[in-house]
């Protein structure tokens, strides 16, 4: 336990712990908080240092902190970096043999161990509980806390025994901590876990350093080869939306070139936790999964996430997204989506259980979702306000980059409402812009669509921009899908208004796939700034790092991250004293890290 007064006590355990010089934005005041006794919940983007504001605190007290994280991979890459780190730190879980679990649990009731991880199953199972309160436990840290809540987007039902532990431990204070919470999750967390009373400490939603795209359908695998371009050598995630697609997605990618694994629940576990450890520890491996693979998932060197389906919520895009460069180096995201997905995101909100009032709140945020990705605005100033944070154009996203065009699109949103309505408001949008362009299928021939008033009233334009309009149309509210028909269009009474001439509808152009400019690509972390020779050594430091993350079975990132390696590049450490300003590098790395650096450092000649 730290002596002293709490600010110096702070201040010296940020720098000698984790050798960082002064606190991120609202770090310090859920420390603070902590430290006061006081139920805390942090809502702070993903990559800001959560973790730091329950580590602390729990240096500071003393005794024991439990942590409940939902991931078994999660708990043991924290509890590597905090061991690399000098804190005392156990995890006991599923995942581990019986024998290493007991010995952890030794460790525990001797009072060797600050901090302890576990799932909230096990945590909560009355033996622990139990063995718990035998023990000097001072603080609990609750991480990924939205799935506390019924309407966090992705509720596990294992956390609701938690809002047990303020009656069963009454006067220990609780952190939760989440990426992603709008206000009525946060509200939620509040009420069930706290009672009512916390303090919420909300820094912010925006990662700047992430460029944000949406893509309406099209080629969806010419799209996504198309964006994996320049990306070959970097790690990064493809959402898809079934099982069959993520399989079949990683063996395309497999067959053009790039190291994929598939990821989903239909595998077998040891498959899955193979080709996490994988993912994990390897550079330049794309994981291509359901959205059974992510949550917790503490890899800061992702550089690109894409979305090869429409997510769920805006809240489930913001946490999938916000796994890329929580290193704040340059990332890139990508969303496709088309009408059909919209259609079978539809259907699965009205299969889910949990009553109207949920399935409800589910239609609502996908609404919000589509709203989003046909906004003719700044993505960034559209995503951040849906999370009640408001600010100027961001020019690092597709919109701002490239800004999109609005067109009266009155006329033709007129002539798709008469096709649907003269059809009978049964038809999916296929056979609507079918209709429209003068197609010869033989549904049309069956039907004797050809017949119809607005048969080919509109060949001239391509397939592709009536997509994109259609889409709009449904986003902005004047058409919807019915789910239990198929998909069929159905005008709403917005529509209505439109059919009649009382409000008008404006799109997006439609731009082609490879008329767009030059795409404008993250920066690599090679080109920040460094020489020739300063490319060299850090491809040098990446080889190093490796090999001593191998020797100690770490991922390389918990060895050094790519900032710490940046910042060697560009300090060119040669002493100890030097080495010990490097970004991350406290008082543990110095001793048992710095040598094989330096001496890199001292004998690193140019490149040839």
């Amino acid at each position: 336990m730290y002596s002293g007064d709490f600010e110096s006590q702070k201040l010296s355990i940020l720098k000698n712990v984790y050798g960082f010089q002064s606190f991120r934005t609202g770090q310090e005041q859920v420390v603070d908080s902590l430290l006061a006794g006081e139920n805390t919940l942090a809502v702070m983007p993903t990559g800001s240092g959560k973790s730091l504001c329950f580590q602390i605190p729990s240096l500071m007290l003393g005794g024991l902190t439990i942590v409940v994280s939902p991931l078994v991979a999660l708990m043991q890459d924290q509890v590597a970096a905090l061991r690399l780190n000098g804190v005392a730190a156990e995890t006991i879980n599923s995942g581990r043999d019986r024998r290493d679990n007991i010995a952890s649990w030794k460790k525990v009731k001797a009072g060797f161990t600050q901090i302890l991880y576990m799932a909230p199953e096990r945590l909560m199972s009355e033996r622990m509980l139990v063995a718990l309160r035998e023990l000097p436990v001072k603080l609990f840290a609750i991480d990924e806390a939205h799935c506390i809540s019924q309407w966090g987007p992705s509720f596990r039902p294992e956390y609701e025994q938690l809002k047990r532990l303020s009656t069963l431990f009454p006067g220990l204070p609780i952190a939760a901590l989440t990426a992603t919470a709008d206000k009525a999750t946060r509200e939620d967390i509040v009420d069930q876990l706290f009672n009512k009373k916390a303090t919420v400490v909300v820094t912010g939603f925006d990662r700047p350093n992430i460029k944000l795209s949406v893509a309406g359908k099209d080629d969806w695998r010419r799209q996504m080869l198309s964006f994996l371009r320049t990306k070959k050598g970097d790690s990064g995630i493809i959402y898809c939306l079934s099982r069959k697609k993520t399989d079949d997605t990683a063996a395309f990618l497999i067959e053009n070139g790039y190291v994929a694994l598939p990821y989903h629940a239909g595998l077998e576990k040891s498959e899955r936790e193979k080709n996490q450890d994988l993912f994990m520890t390897q550079e330049g491996v794309v994981m291509v999964a359901t959205i059974a693979f992510g949550m917790g998932i503490d890899k800061p060197d992702i550089r690109f996430v894409l979305h090869a389906d429409l997510p769920s919520s805006i809240e489930a895009y913001y946490q999938e997204i916000g796994r890329a460069g929580r290193d704040g180096q340059p990332a890139e995201v990508l969303m496709l989506y088309g009408l059909d997905d919209i259609r079978m995101r539809r259907v699965f909100i009205e299969q889910e259980d949990g009553g109207d009032d949920r399935r409800r709140r589910e239609h609502q945020r996908l609404t919000a979702l589509l709203g989003y990705c046909e906004a003719p605005t700044c993505r960034r100033r559209s995503l951040l306000s849906y999370f009640g944070e408001y600010t100027g154009n961001c020019e690092n996203c597709d919109v701002c980059l490239e800004p999109a065009s609005l067109t009266n699109g009155t006329n033709e949103g007129r002539l798709i409402l008469d096709v649907i309505l003269e059809t009978g408001e049964v038809f999916g949008a296929g056979h609507i812009i079918d209709i429209l362009r003068g197609g010869t299928s033989e549904k049309i021939r069956r039907l004797k669509h050809e017949f119809l008033s607005s048969y080919g009233a509109g060949a001239a334009m391509a397939k592709g921009k009536w997509q994109s309009i259609l889409r709009q149309l449904v986003a902005s509210g004047f058409l919807e899908m019915d789910v239990r028909e198929y998909g069929s269009l159905k005008l709403t009474s917005l529509g209505h208004d439109l059919n009649n001439g009382e409000v008008e509808f404006k799109y997006r152009e439609f731009i082609e796939e490879g008329k767009k400019g030059d795409r404008q690509d993250p920066i690599k972390l090679e080109q920040v700034g460094l020489t020739a020779l300063d490319v060299t050594l850090l491809k040098e430091l990446k080889i190093l790092r490796s090999q001593l993350a191998r020797a100690r079975k770490v991922p390389p990132y918990v060895v050094f991250t790519d900032k710490a390696l940046q910042d060697m590049t560009l300090k060119v450490p040669r002493t100890r004293d030097e080495f010990s300003r490097v970004h991350g590098v406290g008082t543990k790395k110095l001793e048992d890290l710095a040598q094989p650096f330096i001496e890199l450092i001292k004998n690193i000649k140019p490149a040839a």
